[in-house]
């Protein structure tokens, strides 16, 4: 008895809801557009990931005592800087130390090379000896080394002073110090601090083989690769103002997901005038994912519909079209390589057809509808980065 109380609720259930799809002033009203042909920039979405093209860990080539910290954490720098100093008066006195060195085996050079000039003038005198001449000859080579050993000692006192300062190698920003002042810093303590470059970016992005394969036939005659244009979309959903070209493409296949590996270079300017010693905003941050957006640098002719008009299901992709009786079919569709706002439609409709747009959760198969032009769509999102 209770089944047979549910499953008239239930009936009664489905009828209202029938009822109310229908409405009670009759058949629901939609809004529609017409396919036509346009003019559309064929487009590839890949999922990409910012890099900086230049990436340093500043680290300390000396052992010594770390007294000053020149720069702003999270500030941009510029190649040449100043960034580091470490204590300089034991490299100073080393320095001292083997200018003296070198200064004493010079002396001693200058008395070898006298004593051998004395012991050539007396060799054709009966006071001079041929083994008197060897002998000076050979003190005054080993006083000559000993000058060159002294030169090269001070060569490296020099430049152990040198790496006192630690310098910027590249422009970029600089993140935090990862060694304070007052600690001793040595080759074997590790980074004090890393540098990105900033200006530009290379943003990498996997696609399948089978795509790019499609890709490089598709702009064979415009020169390939070079002939596209990549645009990004930001994680926020703007378009991003900038854009870039492919410079890259990865020599092998990925064996476990039979992709390839693509760069672009993308410039990434500051969003406001930079300002000496202050944190420096650009849209791209190295490590941050994006959406890229491979277009070909041509648009062509092809059908198109918005894309809120395209459904999918297990089957593929869809539409709801509207016949010359007002009533919905359901219409399946092959997509081409589309826009952000448009689809391309490389099969299943034809020129004029009334394609669903609003009102697409009232519709199904079979029933009928008042259609009525749909809403223009609205303007597009500033792009990010201009």
């Amino acid at each position: 008895m209770a089944l047979r109380r549910l499953a008239a609720l239930l009936v009664v259930f489905a009828w209202f809801g029938a009822a109310e799809a229908q409405a009670p002033g009759g058949p629901p009203a939609v809004g529609v557009v017409r396919v036509t042909r346009q003019t559309v920039t064929e487009t590839s979405e890949f999922i990409g990931r910012i890099q900086a093209v230049d990436r340093v860990a500043l680290t300390a080539r000396v052992t010594a005592f770390l007294e000053q910290r020149l720069f702003v954490e999270g500030a941009e720098v510029k190649e040449g800087d100043l960034l580091y100093r470490l204590e300089r008066p034991p490299f100073e006195a080393a320095v001292a130390q083997q200018e003296a060195a070198v200064a004493d085996a010079s002396a001693r050079l200058a008395n070898a090379n006298i004593q051998l000039a004395r012991a050539q003038s007396l060799l054709n005198t009966p006071a001079g000896q041929r083994s008197a001449v060897d002998d000076a000859i050979a003190a005054q080579r080993s006083q000559a080394a000993q000058v060159a050993s002294a030169q090269a000692q001070l060569r490296i006192a020099h430049i152990n002073l040198a790496y006192t300062d630690i310098h910027a190698p590249i422009s970029g920003k600089i993140s935090r110090t990862n060694i304070s002042v007052g600690n001793v810093v040595s080759p074997g303590a590790g980074p004090l601090a890393s540098i990105v470059s900033q200006d530009p970016m290379y943003v990498l992005f996997p696609i399948a083989v089978r795509a790019e394969i499609d890709l490089e036939k598709r702009y064979r005659d415009q020169g390939g690769m070079s002939a596209v244009v990549i645009r990004l979309r930001l994680p926020d959903g703007t378009l991003y103002g900038q854009t870039g070209q492919v410079d890259y493409i990865e020599p092998s296949v990925q064996a476990t997901t039979d992709t390839i590996l693509m760069r672009g270079k993308i410039a990434n300017p500051p969003l406001k005038p930079v300002e000496t010693d202050k944190p420096v905003d650009r849209p791209l941050i190295d490590g941050q994912f994006v959406t890229v957006l491979v277009e070909g640098i041509q648009p062509v002719e092809a059908l198109g519909v918005p894309r809120a008009a395209v459904l999918s299901d297990q089957q593929g992709d869809y539409v709801y079209l509207v016949d010359s009786q007002n009533r919905v079919e359901q219409r399946r569709v092959q997509l081409g390589q589309s826009t952000p706002s448009t689809a391309v439609i490389m099969a299943g409709l034809n020129e004029g057809d009334m394609v669903v747009l609003e009102g697409i959760q009232r519709v199904r198969p079979g029933i009928q509808v008042v259609p009525g032009p749909a809403a223009p769509p609205p303007a597009a999102p500033k792009a990010a980065g201009q």
